[in-house]
């Protein structure tokens, strides 16, 4: 279940890669991403804690990995 406030989408195929999976984790400050072996997985708890750094945005690839705002929906 998403957030009530937030919700985060990745593309397959970031998600599924270690290595940026490694860097979401790393560079989000509320800890939405969660790396693994086989990618990144979001931890849906803290969705609504984003703090609309778009730190997330800078380390994927353009378009990979997108902030929505429901509240705007």
């Amino acid at each position: 279940m998403a957030g009530l406030f937030i919700d985060v989408k990745v593309t397959d195929e970031v998600a599924r890669d270690a290595e940026i999976a490694q860097k979401l984790e790393e560079v989000c400050p509320v800890s939405i991403f969660v790396a693994g072996a086989s990618g990144v997985e979001l931890n849906e708890e803290n969705l609504d804690e984003c703090t609309l750094c778009d730190l997330c945005l800078e380390v994927a690839p353009k378009g990979s990995v997108q902030i929505v705002k429901l509240y705007e929906s």
